[in-house]
C-alpha cells in the first residue's frame, strides 16, 4: 500500500514538474530577446517576414601561419580551426517554437581576476530548422566581432537579417574569443584572412552539389562585411584598406620579428591578389587601428566599396576624431556614410548587457563590455537595424532605401526620414562619394 502511494506521489509529481517547465518554456520562447522593437525603434528596425533558424558549423583553415609560435623572424605553419553560426531563412513546423537558448561566456580566458562564467541567453530562432528557399539564393553577410569577443555577441542584428532575407555567419575568431583569448598578433593578422576564408567556404558549400544545409541556399557572389572593432579592422583590409608600413614595424615587435602581416600590406602582391569582387558592401562598427598608425593615406585610398561607418563621438578604444572620423575621411574613393551616436564610446555595436552580469560581485568589466554611459543599449540596436537593413537593402537587394539615408547632418531641421517625431536627437549622418 505505501508503495503504491509513494508511486501516485511519484506520478503527480513528475506531472507537476513536467507541466511547470512546460509553462516555463512557453513564457521564454514568448519574451523579450535582444533586438525586439523598443516603442520609439525606427521604421526599418522591425524584423521581417522570414522565420529564422540557426546551426553552429566547425570550419578548418589548413596551412595558416601560427604568429603565437613565431620565432626569430620565422614563423611556423597550423591548421586553424574556426567555428561560425549561420542564421537563414528558415522553415518553422508546426508545434516548434522559433526559440533557442545561446550558450555564451563571461569572462576572459587565462585572466584569473575575470574567470570564464557560462550563461545562456534567448533568441528567437529554431536550432537546426529546415531552410525556406527563396525565390533566388540569399545574399551573404558575414559578421566580424571585436577582441576579446564572441559569434554571438550581435544576435540582435544576426537574427533581424535572416528575417529579412539574408543568410548571415558570424564567426569565431580563433584566440580572439573570450574562451580562448591569446596574444594580441594574432588578430591583428588573422582578422581578414579569417573573413575572407570563411567567404570562400560559405562559396563552396553554397553549390548545389554540396551536399550541405546551404547548398543552393546563398549567393556568395552577392556578399557585405560587417564587422565590429578588430573586426571592423578586419573588414576594412579584407576589401581595399591595406595596412601601412607602420603596421608592419609594430606587428613584428610584437610577434618576435615575424613580417607575416606584410602579405596584408599596401603594395604587397599577395594583398592585390586578395581583394574580391564578390564583396559589394561594408558595415564597419567602430573599426580600430587609426590612431595606431595602422592606415597611411595610400592604404585609405584602397577602400572603393560602398561602406557604412558607425561611430561613437566619445569612442576611448578606436578613438573618435582621429580614429574612426579620420578612416571615413581618408576613404577618398569609396561612397560612404558615417552614422555617429554623440557622447557614445566604443560599444555601438553588441548585444546589450545580459541580466547576469548584473549579480552583485562580478567585475564591473563584464556590465561595460556590452554597455554605453550615455545610451540604452536597446536602443542603439534598433538603430543599427535600420540603418544596416537600409544599407544592406541597396547594395544587396536593390531597393528603394535611398531616402533613409537623405538625411541633414542631425535633426535641427525636423525628426530623420523613418523615425518618429523628438526619436533622432543624439545622432549625426554624413555622406561623402569618390
Amino acid at each position: 500500500m505505501q508503495s503504491s502511494v509513494r508511486l501516485v506521489r511519484v506520478l503527480l509529481m513528475t506531472l507537476f514538474v513536467g507541466a511547470a517547465l512546460s509553462g516555463q518554456a512557453q513564457e521564454n520562447k514568448d519574451s523579450f530577446v535582444f533586438g525586439d522593437p523598443l516603442p520609439d525603434a525606427p521604421e526599418l528596425a522591425a524584423r521581417g517576414t522570414s522565420k529564422v533558424g540557426v546551426r553552429t558549423l566547425k570550419l578548418t583553415h589548413p596551412g595558416q601561419m601560427d604568429v603565437l609560435h613565431a620565432k626569430d623572424g620565422k614563423t611556423p605553419l597550423y591548421d586553424r580551426p574556426l567555428t561560425v553560426e549561420i542564421w537563414y531563412p528558415a522553415r518553422i513546423p508546426a508545434g516548434k517554437a522559433e526559440f533557442t537558448q545561446y550558450d555564451e561566456v563571461m569572462g576572459v580566458a587565462n585572466d584569473p581576476k575575470r574567470p570564464l562564467i557560462p550563461y545562456t541567453f534567448a533568441g528567437r530562432a529554431l536550432r537546426d530548422a529546415e531552410p525556406e528557399p527563396g525565390q533566388g539564393a540569399y545574399p551573404l553577410v558575414i559578421v566580424s566581432h571585436g577582441y576579446p569577443g564572441s559569434r554571438l555577441m550581435f544576435t540582435y542584428l544576426t537574427e533581424n537579417l535572416a528575417s529579412k532575407g539574408y543568410v548571415v555567419v558570424s564567426i569565431d575568431h580563433t584566440e580572439s574569443t573570450y574562451r580562448d583569448a591569446a596574444a594580441f598578433p594574432s588578430t591583428l593578422l588573422n582578422r581578414a584572412l579569417d573573413e575572407l576564408f570563411v567567404l570562400n567556404e560559405m562559396d563552396r558549400l553554397s553549390k548545389k552539389d554540396s551536399k550541405s544545409f546551404l547548398a543552393g541556399l546563398l549567393d556568395a557572389n552577392n556578399t557585405a562585411l560587417v564587422g565590429y572593432s578588430m573586426g571592423g579592422y578586419g573588414v576594412l583590409n579584407a576589401t581595399g584598406a591595406g595596412y601601412s608600413e607602420q603596421a608592419g614595424k609594430l606587428f613584428g615587435q610584437m610577434a618576435s620579428g615575424s613580417t607575416a602581416l606584410q602579405v596584408r600590406s599596401t603594395g604587397a602582391p599577395e594583398y592585390k591578389a586578395s581583394q574580391d569582387s564578390r564583396i559589394k558592401a561594408v558595415v564597419a562598427f567602430a573599426p580600430w587601428g587609426m590612431e595606431r598608425g595602422v592606415w597611411d593615406a595610400n592604404g585609405l585610398a584602397g577602400l572603393t566599396r560602398p561602406t557604412l561607418f558607425v561611430a561613437g563621438s566619445k569612442d576611448d578604444v578606436s578613438g573618435y576624431e582621429k580614429g574612426i572620423k579620420a578612416i571615413y575621411d581618408g576613404a577618398v574613393n569609396a561612397d560612404r556614410y558615417m552614422l555617429t551616436y554623440v557622447n557614445a564610446r566604443h560599444n555601438v555595436a553588441p548585444n546589450p548587457p545580459p541580466t547576469e552580469s548584473l549579480k552583485p560581485g562580478l567585475p564591473f568589466g563584464e556590465y561595460m563590455r556590452y554597455a554605453e554611459p550615455a545610451w540604452n543599449e536597446r536602443r542603439i540596436n534598433n538603430i543599427n537595424q535600420h540603418f544596416v537593413t537600409a544599407f544592406l537593402g541597396i547594395h544587396l537587394k536593390g531597393l528603394d532605401y535611398g531616402k533613409y539615408f537623405d538625411l541633414k547632418e542631425n535633426d535641427a531641421d525636423g525628426p530623420w526620414t523613418g523615425f518618429k517625431p523628438r526619436t533622432s536627437v543624439g545622432l549625426e549622418m554624413r555622406h561623402a562619394k569618390p
